[in-house]
């Protein structure tokens, strides 16, 4: 045995074949339950059996070669266009758009070949003469030979056409725009590939070269393809990062159509609105018509305070969202954060502010703000207010004998008799310690001030406050004024009502005034 005899298959066929074990092997074994991965591997092991197969004839007599050009080169080299197709459909999400029976057997509709060969024994794609050219045994280019070239490359400008109509389509497409780098290695990838197949498919080179020299093509596809695998899987484990994101978010998280359909909910998303039937479920049915009104035409979301519904239960929600592509389809990503103990905290520091906290009732504040536009009110009406200040007599004595726990629960006992009062129109604020204040509008139809002082002190003697056992007698002193008779401002009208009930304190005025 010669040295050309064994330096040849080392560098035609056991270096390529080393080359594609290992781009299959690195592509299957980095995702190995991923449909992509799987079809790239299966195109460089088509390719890896075509150049075990020539080193066999290479090796083996040349009555060999038609059974193994038949039964083995041909049937393998026709799985590669269908595998080809089934992988670029699923990389540019055409798969989506077609339904079963279709996909995937369309894609693979070239492999019936096979059988029909089989059954008929006669190869429709392969040739039947070799010859002896130097160390290589040469197909004799016959109509089956070049039909099949021709044919696979009239096959091979599918996979272009599909790869360019989907840069072009998605150029505008957030998602699409990072796989486009995928698209166009594909697409350059696929161009060489066909150029190099052109070139040593139809011209032979005096057979100097290995036989089949175009298959030799298939280095720079699977290199291609193992490549833009690579990036394909760097941008799944974005998306996988992203989903990770989506579920572990400790915010409620939404995955919505731009129709407002409820696609994917995080565990914090479920807890928050109970079991959600997504794909059925809408943002409408929890109340959220506002966000599917700015969704359909993808308005800012950010920011946004809105009531949502969990069952009967209303939740205060604060929303901020974005857009995403997701399965090749813009969808809407909406964190939602539970603000009721924000909003009743809010609520709480406003009520306090315009409140006292003890009784409960309004604070000099509120109570000046009230009055003004009652008074407002009144002067456009031509009617009448009433303003009666009260103060509880001996309330030291109270406090001294039986503490601040007893005093308080007679301040409150007091200013719940004293809202109860004014109710609809009136309102009872405390201004401070023991001293109240009242206003509510008089004549007409409705009470005059006398008979609403009247009430005040028949509620008043009739009112006790049972501590510890003991009843305890609530005594007050009462001073009213009257708008616009005693005044038209609001602190003139309390300093009117302010010196008759001290008047009446030091017993210079009767309890009851005709006003």
């Amino acid at each position: 045995m010669s040295p050309t005899h064994v330096w040849i298959p080392v560098v035609f066929y056991w270096l390529p074949m080393l080359f594609f074990f290992y781009m299959g092997m690195d592509v299957l074994l980095r995702n190995p339950r991923q449909i992509e991965h799987r079809l790239v591997s299966a195109t460089i092991l088509c390719y890896f059996l075509m150049f075990l197969e020539e080193y066999f004839r290479y090796m083996l007599p040349m009555e060999y070669s038609p059974l193994l050009a038949a039964v083995w080169f041909a049937n393998v080299g026709i799985l590669i266009p269908g595998l080809g197709f089934h992988l670029i459909a699923r990389l540019i999400g055409l798969h989506k758009r077609m339904s079963r029976p279709w996909y995937p057997y369309l894609f693979h509709i070239l492999t019936l070949a096979i059988p029909a060969g089989l059954i008929g024994q006669r190869s429709y794609t392969s040739v039947q003469l070799f010859m002896v050219s130097g160390v290589w045994k040469w197909p004799i280019a016959n109509a089956a030979y070049y039909g099949t070239l021709t044919a696979s490359l009239l096959l091979s400008f599918i996979p272009i056409v599909m790869l360019r109509s989907r840069r072009k389509w998605s150029a505008a497409d957030p998602d699409y725009q990072e796989h486009g780098g995928i698209f166009k290695l594909l697409e350059y990838g696929s161009w060489v590939t066909f150029l190099w197949v052109a070139v040593f498919g139809y011209f032979r080179f005096n057979e100097v070269l290995p036989p089949y020299t175009y298959i030799y093509g298939g280095l720079i596809w699977c290199f291609v393809l193992r490549l833009s695998m690579q990036r394909y899987e760097f941008l799944n484990h974005a998306g996988q990062r992203y989903k990770k994101m989506f579920q572990i978010n400790s915010q409620a998280a939404l995955l919505v159509s731009l129709s407002g359909s409820i696609k994917e909910a995080n565990p914090s998303a479920g807890k928050m609105f109970g079991r959600l039937t997504l794909g059925k479920a809408n943002l409408t049915d929890l109340g959220g018509a506002e966000i599917v009104a700015k969704l359909k035409v993808q308005d800012d979301i950010g920011e946004l305070e809105m009531v949502l519904h969990n069952g009967e239960s209303p939740v205060e929600v604060m929303i901020n969202g974005d857009y995403v592509t997701v399965d090749h389809e813009i969808h809407a990503v909406l964190l939602i954060r539970d603000i009721r103990l924000r909003n009743e905290h809010v609520r709480q520091i406003a009520f306090m502010a315009y409140h006292d906290p003890l009784t409960g009732l309004p604070n000099r504040r509120q109570f000046y703000d009230k009055l003004e536009e009652t008074l407002a009110e009144a002067e456009r009406s031509g009617g009448e207010v009433a303003i009666l200040l009260l103060d509880l007599d001996r309330f030291k004595q109270v406090n001294d004998r039986w503490g601040h726990e007893a005093g308080d629960q007679m301040l409150c006992k007091v200013a719940g008799m004293i809202h109860q009062l004014v109710q609809p129109d009136g309102l009872a604020a405390r201004f401070g310690g023991d001293e109240f204040v009242l206003f509510c509008p008089v004549g007409g139809d409705g009470l005059s001030a006398a008979e609403l002082e009247h009430r005040l002190l028949a509620a008043a003697a009739q009112a006790t406050l049972n501590y510890e056992g003991e009843e305890l007698k609530i005594d007050m002193s009462i001073g009213i004024s009257l708008y616009p008779q005693d005044g038209t401002a609001p602190d003139a009208l309390l300093r009117q009502a302010d010196k008759r009930m001290y008047a009446i304190k030091r017993g210079e005025a009767e309890g009851n005034h005709e006003i």
